[in-house]
């Protein structure tokens, strides 16, 4: 494990040395500093892992310092020193982003212990900061398409009012992501976000599951439990394959949406909940409506603000940026350098009609990344490798093939063929095929050739 560096800044050199000498002793590397301005720089020149900054100094004050750390190094954490603390002293230094604080003369203990709690607080911080941005990522809705893009239109006015949301689509489409995006975009952001799945909990469990229930109201009922509507008090319940509930568990939830309270299994008593429901499904509601499987009535408290997510199929065009983005996903994941895919490949993988949707499209990506190893790039071979029955069309007449697919096959070989020849500089390729550069890269975005065109914007 690398060593952490920590950079001491005070005027004293006394303090220097015997602090640089205590840490030296426990294994940290020590940069020193007799100044504010001094230590600034030596912040700019090395990685450092924590500043001690005393807060008695000439001319510019720890106090002044700190506030210039924190703005260009924010990850970085500070402990002030001082040898005439006051309450006031550190309270406005916490306020202005210490970490903590320690009182002179530093004994060589105290100095030992203060240095590892907020060195370990440190790490701890940016390891949350990574899930978190990681967790962010993968909860994410990709895509730029015409479709897309309205459905993100109508998640912006919905977020922030209370109407409840049926979002509808198939397997893999990213239904909880839209789910999850309302909730963050809502005024319940900072309350929970429960999710459950209808389908996956038997039908004499859904009742329990969702309202809770007493200690003995059936067997195997040994202590008093909340159901996910009491959990979601404050906040977002996703009902998740809600077409899959029976009727019973139907006629509660109606109960609940209509009235805001419900009761636990093998309880009378009545329990009020501020929730806001978003249900999902995979059926045709109507259909079931009409063969007596889903109350019309619950249908009309859902589904208020419908909202329906398109298979992959239907948006193509969106696949090069969600390659890109699972790519990053899944090398951060394994700590590998983020890999690439190449234009072919891209176009090789937009022959797929994705019956799995962005779910599938998602795995495949992930498995290509462990199965290349250390390669940095993915082409056709590794394309084919994970989607056997994926052929290229080609830009010729081919019986069965539909004209559309040929024409966008064709148009696929001239461009890449123009890219080749201009060592891929877009601007000198649109010039030779007589096309405004803004219409080239709109046609490659379409067709998959460059998942990085979209993040160019055209003169």
């Amino acid at each position: 494990m690398p060593r952490s560096t920590i950079l001491v800044i005070d005027d004293e050199p006394n303090i220097l040395s015997t602090v640089k000498r205590a840490l030296e002793v426990e294994g940290y590397s020590v940069e020193t500093a007799g100044n504010g301005a001094t230590g600034l720089a030596k912040l700019a020149e090395h990685d450092i892992d924590l500043v001690l900054l005393d807060v008695m100094m000439p001319g510019e004050g720890g106090l002044d310092v700190l506030p210039k750390i924190r703005a260009a190094h924010a990850d970085v954490m500070v402990v002030m020193m001082s040898g005439n603390a006051t309450v006031e002293t550190a309270v406005q230094a916490t306020k202005l982003g210490a970490h903590d604080f320690i009182e002179k003369p530093v004994t060589g203990e105290k100095l030992e212990l203060t240095v590892k709690n907020a060195l370990e607080f440190g790490r701890l911080s940016r390891e949350n900061a990574r899930l978190r941005a990681r967790a962010q990522a993968e909860h994410s809705i990709v895509g730029r398409s015409p479709i897309m893009k309205a459905i993100y239109d109508k998640i912006a006015k919905t977020a922030p009012t209370s109407g409840r949301v049926l979002v509808t689509g198939e397997n893999g489409t990213g239904k909880e992501l839209v789910a999850r995006a309302l909730h963050d975009q809502s005024k319940r952001a900072k309350g929970p976000f429960v999710k459950v799945n209808c389908a996956a909990i038997p039908s004499e469990l859904i009742e329990s599951e969702l309202f809770g229930h007493e200690k003995g109201s059936f067997t195997g009922a040994t202590k008093d439990r909340r159901g996910k509507f009491e959990q979601a008090d404050g906040g977002t319940l996703f009902l998740d394959e809600i077409g899959d509930m029976n009727p019973s568990a139907q006629a509660k939830v109606l109960r609940a949406l209509q009235e805001g309270e419900l009761e636990r299994v093998g309880s009378t008593e009545t329990i009020k909940v501020d929730v806001r429901v978003i249900a999902a499904t995979n059926k045709d509601l109507a259909a079931e409506i009409a063969a007596g499987r889903f109350r019309e009535d619950l249908f009309y408290r859902l589904n208020v603000v419908p909202i329906e997510m398109p298979p992959l199929r239907a948006r193509k065009d969106d696949i090069p940026a969600l390659i890109e983005h699972f790519l990053a996903i899944a090398c951060a994941r394994d700590d590998r350098r983020v890999k690439r895919m190449t234009p072919g490949a891209v176009t090789l993988m937009m022959q797929h009609d994705w019956p799995g949707n962005v779910r599938e499209l998602k795995n495949v990506v992930e498995r290509m990344v462990i199965l290349t190893g250390d390669n940095d790039q993915l082409g056709e071979a590794d394309v084919r490798d994970a989607l056997p029955r994926v052929q290229p069309v080609k830009g010729s007449y081919e019986a069965g093939t539909p004209f559309k697919d040929l024409v966008a096959a064709a148009e696929r070989d001239i461009i890449l063929a123009a890219l080749d020849a201009h060592d891929h500089h877009v601007s000198n390729t649109a010039k030779d095929l007589q096309l405004e550069r803004s219409h080239l890269y709109k046609k490659m975005r379409a067709l998959g050739i460059d998942h990085r065109a979209g993040t160019e914007e055209p003169e």
